[in-house]
């Protein structure tokens, strides 16, 4: 069976893209091989791998990638931006995707509060990425783990 190629981008590649492709590679791993970039990459935010390590998932040796230079090497059929940001900037132009789609998904890395009400947000962002990605897989007619 020949996997379809999947690539979620974001501007940062740093949280809501790293989560999704670590949710998807996962749960949808024996349909799709699953990427994650973005347009200005940066670190792997930490509270990201603190989050998803809560749920059982190691994102921690994840690195960000720069959109362009994994675009100029792979195909991918799918492309889902999860940001605002990066549909209005770039995501149109990017060649070759059969189908486009666009989760708007808050940023978790811009928002302010204690320590723990930043967790909190990254757990919301985490948990609504994890919904998507059911859904993506259920609107495929895929099994979904629960």
């Amino acid at each position: 069976m020949t996997k379809t190629k999947v690539i979620f981008l974001c501007t940062h590649n740093s949280a809501r893209s790293q989560m999704a492709e670590a949710f998807l590679r996962r749960q949808g791993g024996d349909y799709f091989d699953v990427y994650s970039a973005g347009f200005d990459p940066q670190p792997v935010h930490p509270y990201a791998i603190k989050v998803m390590q809560e749920i059982g998932y190691d994102i921690s040796k994840q690195q960000p990638k720069e959109l362009w230079q994994l675009t100029r090497k792979e195909y991918f059929g799918i492309a889902i931006t999860v940001c605002k940001k990066g549909e209005e900037k770039d995501c149109p132009t990017i060649p070759g995707p059969s189908t486009r789609l666009y989760w708007n998904i808050e940023d978790p890395s811009v928002f302010e509060g204690t320590e723990e009400q930043k967790l909190g947000k990254f757990r919301a962002v985490r948990d609504e990425i994890r919904e998507d990605v059911k859904n993506f897989l259920k609107d495929r007619n895929l099994p979904v783990a629960e």
